[in-house]
């Protein structure tokens, strides 16, 4: 034990909760330098000292899958528990100056990137200059060419890209091969072999995502599969909720299926029926809609603030506008029979919790800088928002479809896992654990809810009381530290080429 007033903070008398151990104890917690050096039934002593009796002191949530890559939608994201947010699934280019922007704005959360195969795209086939940031993907996934079949030597140099990004330290690979479906299907197949060589895994969009056939669910999952088999690469599918829909118990079932012949194959989910992308994708033509069982109708226009009204509408938007965002009515939450195909992909065994999170905008520019709060007519996705806390409240205390340790666990651990032979940091993330960083929250589960809705996407979750990122609080007694930015970068080790 250490001496009496050693420790920077100590946290007393709260149920702390680990989802690795399966500890669920009130103890102390005492912190130091950022770690975690004391876990103790006995009272602990220490310079700063913050009374939890009866809340649950849980690991930080981690966002496999969080685009907003902002300070103001990281702040909205530190009142619903995210300790660290990931851009995995769209990733970023080059990988280097990546890290080096974020760290030079500094973040409120830990932060981190795979190796963009769609801005590796981009760059080659559109000419679009690479900064290091999220809104070039953004804004150029609507573009003409870059999501089309290539030659093979110009494919080569696309897997050359990556491999670099790679070789960097980027933590996998990102695809967003449902905006491209019609590109190379050996390039796909190259980019698992590229993270089977370099242990890492790709965080793949499917190529196919739709209610009918051709081109449907099955067949999306089924290439990831293949490729799993073919080159034992960690396959891990995006959001499965959204690219598998009224799929989801075939699309569940072939992933289950497939990871008990022992292919590493994971997945991840939110808990919303609406998905929201730009209106530029390739599936959102309004031709397209009827193989997803929407209409134009269904969308929300977020730049404008209002619903689509007609099939010639939409046509429109996407000619001059392709990189507005819209929200995507899939599925009624409202409706038993559609509501529990959600609840299925959250009760899937070791499906993470995941955002998909897009940045804040107002009038069609996201919200950068120094923000808070946000403006009133700032728009968004309510999955920006209260993604974790919904899980918590609705479907935990309120519902009781799965328990609260496991809702902690697939919030922190089970992404934790998934990245830890690509970055292995993770270890020490995801657990509240002697020797665990102090990535930590401390939350009332009598109270946790989102409050954000599809009309009001900008109200913080409540419930939550303080979150510490790297020791430092970013919530501290339900309110935001304005001026802590102590995000961390999550990074792979830099990779020396590895040849086939």
């Amino acid at each position: 034990m250490e001496q009496q007033g050693a420790y920077d903070l100590v946290l007393l008398n709260g149920r702390v909760m680990d989802p690795e151990t399966g500890r669920d104890m009130v103890a102390h917690v005492g912190i130091t330098d950022g770690k975690i050096v004391a876990i103790e039934p006995e009272r602990l002593a220490g310079k700063e000292v913050i009374d939890a009796a009866g809340l649950v002191i849980a690991p930080g949530f981690i966002d496999l899958h969080m685009h907003g890559q902002t300070i103001p939608s990281m702040r909205m994201q530190a009142f619903d528990g995210v300790t660290t947010a990931l851009e995995l699934e769209a990733g970023n280019l080059p990988i280097g100056l990546a890290y080096e922007v974020a760290a030079r704005e500094g973040r409120p959360l830990n932060f981190g990137f795979s190796a963009s195969w769609a801005l590796a795209r981009m760059s080659l086939l559109e000419n679009v200059q690479l900064d290091g940031t999220y809104r070039v993907a953004l804004a150029n996934l609507g573009g003409p060419q870059w999501g089309k079949l290539t030659t093979p030597e110009r494919s080569q140099q696309v897997l050359a890209l990556v491999e670099q990004g790679v070789q960097e330290g980027a933590i996998g690979i990102g695809i967003l091969l449902g905006y491209g479906p019609q590109t190379n299907r050996e390039e796909y197949y190259a980019l698992a072999q590229l993270a089977a060589r370099y242990h890492v895994p790709t965080f793949t969009h499917v190529r196919w995502g739709n209610f009918k056939e051709p081109g449907s669910s099955y067949e999306g999952v089924a290439e990831v599969v293949a490729a799993a088999v073919a080159t034992g690469a960690h396959m891990h599918v995006c959001h499965v909720n959204s690219t598998s829909l009224r799929h989801m118990d075939q699309v569940l079932d072939v992933i289950g299926r497939a990871q008990r012949q022992g292919l590493k194959i994971t997945t991840e989910m939110y808990p919303y029926g609406a998905g929201c992308t730009v209106l530029g994708a390739h599936f959102a033509a309004p031709e397209a809609l009827p193989q997803l069982g929407i209409e134009a109708t269904d969308i929300f226009h977020v730049s404008t603030g209002r619903w689509i009204a007609s099939a010639e509408e939409l046509a429109q938007v996407r000619a001059q506008h392709p990189a507005d965002l819209g929200i995507f009515y899939f599925l009624d939450e409202n409706k038993p029979e559609e509501r529990v195909l959600l609840e299925h992909a959250l009760t899937f065994p070791d499906t993470a919790i995941a955002t998909d999170a897009l940045p804040f905008s107002v009038d069609g520019t996201p919200l950068e800088g120094d923000v808070w709060p946000l403006p009133e007519n700032a728009l968004g996705h309510p999955r920006a928002s209260g993604t974790y806390a919904r899980v918590l409240g609705k479907y935990v205390r309120e519902q009781g479809i799965i328990s609260l340790m496991e809702a902690l666990r697939r919030a922190s651990l089970v992404p934790a896992q998934i990245l830890e032979e690509a970055a292995p940091q993770m270890k020490y993330k995801g657990r509240v654990q002697v020797g665990a960083d102090a990535d930590i929250i401390v939350f009332d589960p009598e109270t946790i809810m989102d409050r954000a809705t599809y009309e009001q996407p900008c109200l913080t979750s409540v419930g939550m009381h303080n979150v510490l990122v790297n020791g430092e609080f970013v919530i501290k007694q339900q309110s935001l530290v304005r001026e802590a930015l102590p995000g961390r970068p999550v990074r792979g080790p830099k990779r020396p080429p590895q040849h086939v």
